[in-house]
């Protein structure tokens, strides 16, 4: 994709989505979709019949994925979450949320719409996201993916709604809010930079699975309304796009820098007393670029950043073992497990959170001793009036 057909991407929203919240919001009917979609949570679920017509059609019009889409890629893109999930998640917090936030309009678009010290809930939208869609058959029966995607077109298109008509967003100079360039950005930030960040911690990811995970993005970007044209098929040409048009947009911002630091109170709470202070900075700066850790003014720590950078030797040394020493395969998986579990235990902590562990992912980390949760966590569902 050449610069001018990315930049374009700036000032394109879902028309689909957009023509739903727009009727929506003309006819007063808002509240009443949201006490409607609270209980639409699985693939299998009939689409609710007291649906206001323009939501039915929607949902109808995006219940089934791409015809492109090859079960062989999907279930090997879950047997690779299996094994490898909780260090997916563990990279997605450290690094995914920050390069996230270095994105300047992002930030401002993240703050007008949930406020400045509100991470739990941006991170446990994500987590939730990232969990349906690396359930076994996602897309399929059995699956919680498919109301999770929609419902998340008709939040982004609400936000859309609502930040324009506020008068605090410049769409002449800003493009429209939750526009397809933040839909590509996402998309590639939690996926083929997730995939960097586990690699920059020791964790061995092969290309195979790389590109099966991105496959399964892939899929998930073409069911949100991105354009097909605006996401590469192949790994290697996304890693292309990254850098070239999604890195090279990131810089300092207040409301990024804020955003980062209450990201870092959050998983503070994770390490009880003063004594771990550090660690969780020294591991942002060890999964994401140095540059984008100075922009959002991530604090560094000379014996937390020698602590993490020795782990990751340790981490690498064991993967190459892991094949055959049970165990270094335990440690791997508790430490990411460990880190996740903590995760769930702190967001649900009196927040209001949408994240819950899919069952078969449960059972089978369960079954091999490497769930983060023994059960799931209790749910609120997301509204679509931000």
């Amino acid at each position: 994709m050449d610069t001018a057909a990315f930049e374009a991407l700036k000032f394109q929203g879902d028309p689909l989505a957009d023509a739903v919240i727009a009727d929506l919001v003309g006819t007063n009917r808002v509240s009443v979709v949201n006490e409607v979609l609270e209980h639409f949570r699985t693939n299998d679920q009939p689409i609710p019949e007291q649906l206001p017509g323009p939501v039915r059609e929607f949902l109808v019009l995006t219940d089934n994925p791409p015809e492109w889409v090859e079960p062989d890629r999907v279930a090997r893109a879950y047997d690779f979450f299996i094994d490898d999930g909780v260090h997916v998640a563990s990279v997605l917090t450290f690094g995914a949320m920050v390069n996230c936030y270095a994105h300047a309009r992002a930030s401002r678009a993240l703050t007008l719409t949930h406020g400045l010290n509100q991470p739990h809930r941006r991170l446990s939208e994500t987590s939730q996201f990232v969990m349906n869609m690396m359930g076994r058959d996602a897309f399929g029966s059995g699956g919680s993916f498919v109301p999770t995607i929609q419902k998340t077109r008709l939040i982004h298109a609400a936000v859309r709604h609502f930040l324009t008509a506020s008068g605090r967003w410049d769409v002449a100079v800003d493009g429209v809010p939750v526009c397809q360039q933040d839909m590509v950005g996402a998309l590639l930030i939690f996926s083929v930079q997730v995939i960097e960040g586990m690699r920059r911690m020791g964790i061995s990811v092969t290309e195979q699975e790389a590109e099966d995970y991105y496959y399964v993005w892939r899929a998930a970007g073409a069911m949100l309304g991105i354009p097909a044209e605006a996401v590469p098929e192949s790994i290697h040409d996304a890693r292309e796009l990254s850098a070239a048009m999604v890195e090279s947009v990131y810089g300092p911002s207040p409301e990024g820098v804020v955003l980062t630091r209450h990201l870092l109170d959050l998983y503070e709470k994770l390490f009880p007393g003063k004594v771990f202070d550090g660690i969780v900075a020294a591991m942002i700066r060890q999964v994401v670029n140095p540059e984008v850790a100075d922009w959002m003014e991530v604090p560094k720590s000379r014996a937390w950043t020698g602590v993490v950078r020795a782990g990751t030797r340790l981490v690498r040394a064991l993967e190459r073992a892991e094949d055959n020493s049970a165990l270094a395969n335990t440690i791997l998986d508790r430490a990411g497990a460990i880190l996740l579990g903590g995760s769930v235990r702190n967001l649900t902590d009196g927040q209001s959170t949408t994240l819950t562990i899919p069952a078969d992912l449960r059972e089978r980390w369960e079954a091999e001793d490497r769930s983060p949760v023994a059960t799931t966590t209790r749910t609120t569902a997301r509204s679509v009036d931000p």
